[in-house]
């Protein structure tokens, strides 16, 4: 099997800071939760930006600058910029910071679907923040929106104009018919990056029977054209990126997707759960791939490209 990357998705805009003490919020905070997930074995390190204040996903541009910079001093990783963002984010907002920065690599999510949180909230007795609760609540009624329209417009943005690569988002089968729509329109081009995304309510359950749906269906649409990575959220987190790993794809862990690294036990940092998959895969018999070499895989134009 070819070497194995590990993903970090540090803080993401799902979780809020009445969940966990340790989901990191402030610029500081999530460059050194980031620089230790690198240190432990990430490759890739998937980032959100919040409003330093009260943890609220951000989308400004200010907020980012608040991290970029102290993660590419303190760590060779590759940085991949959200611009999924947060569901309550207009698409403009979502790239303005990506746009600023050109990073070498960017998530792109393969579809409009539901985004529901709205059960996370029953588990929170005190809340800290008053966004918080309406936040999570009010997503019974929350549509992820990206129309092929919008992940056109993201490709060019992104990849005609500024060289990135993507992280290919897919929530459901149907997404990856999506992807295969653009590579028929030359708009996408190999080697593809594809992130199969398990556990979200409006999207895929964390079911292993879709995990091998998923490869099936990739590997008759695209052939030897792409590689696959796999998150999971919950509990369901390390079960399905073992699973991956078994079946020679990669991995993505993080206290976006999951804040516990034991049951009933939170994750006190990203790092925690690098090194728990890590010693997973390896004892596997896979070799954890390092920055240059994911760069290499997957086509990356360089860390020396960035405008950050």
């Amino acid at each position: 099997m070819s070497k194995i990357i590990i993903s970090c998705a540090v803080t993401g805009s799902i979780h809020v800071p009445s969940q966990s003490p340790y989901l990191p919020i402030t610029g500081a905070a999530i460059a050194a939760s980031a620089i230790g997930a690198a240190k432990a074995g990430a490759a890739i390190l998937h980032l959100h930006a919040r409003d330093p204040q009260n943890g609220r996903p951000s989308a400004d541009p200010a907020h980012w600058a608040g991290f970029l910079p102290a993660i590419k001093a303190g760590s060779d990783a590759v940085i991949n910029m959200t611009t999924g963002g947060s569901a309550i984010m207009t698409l403009d907002q979502r790239l303005a910071a990506p746009k600023a920065n050109a990073p070498e690599m960017c998530s792109l999510n393969m579809g409009t679907m539901n985004f529901a949180l709205y059960p996370m909230a029953a588990r929170i007795k005190d809340w800290h923040y008053d966004w918080e609760k309406p936040f999570l609540e009010n997503s019974d009624d929350l549509v992820f929106k990206n129309t092929p329209r919008d992940i056109a417009h993201v490709l060019r943005e992104m990849g005609d104009q500024r060289g990135a690569r993507f992280e290919f988002e897919c929530y459901d089968v149907s997404h990856l018919y999506m992807l295969k729509h653009f590579v028929e329109r030359g708009a996408v081009a190999g080697p593809l990056y594809i992130q199969f995304v398990f556990g979200v309510l409006g999207g895929m359950a964390a079911d292993p029977a879709m995990l091998v749906l998923l490869k099936e269906t990739a590997d008759r649409l695209f052939g030897e054209s792409y590689q696959f990575s796999v998150l999971a959220a919950g509990r369901a987190q390390i079960p399905m990126a073992t699973m991956a790993a078994t079946m020679g794809g990669h991995v993505r862990v993080g206290l976006e997707d999951n804040l516990f690294i034991d049951k009933g036990v939170l994750a006190k940092s990203n790092a925690e759960q690098v090194e728990k998959i890590r010693g997973i895969v390896e004892a596997l018999g896979r070799v954890v791939a390092t920055p240059d070499e994911a760069r290499a895989m997957l086509g990356l134009k360089g860390a020396g490209k960035v405008s950050f």
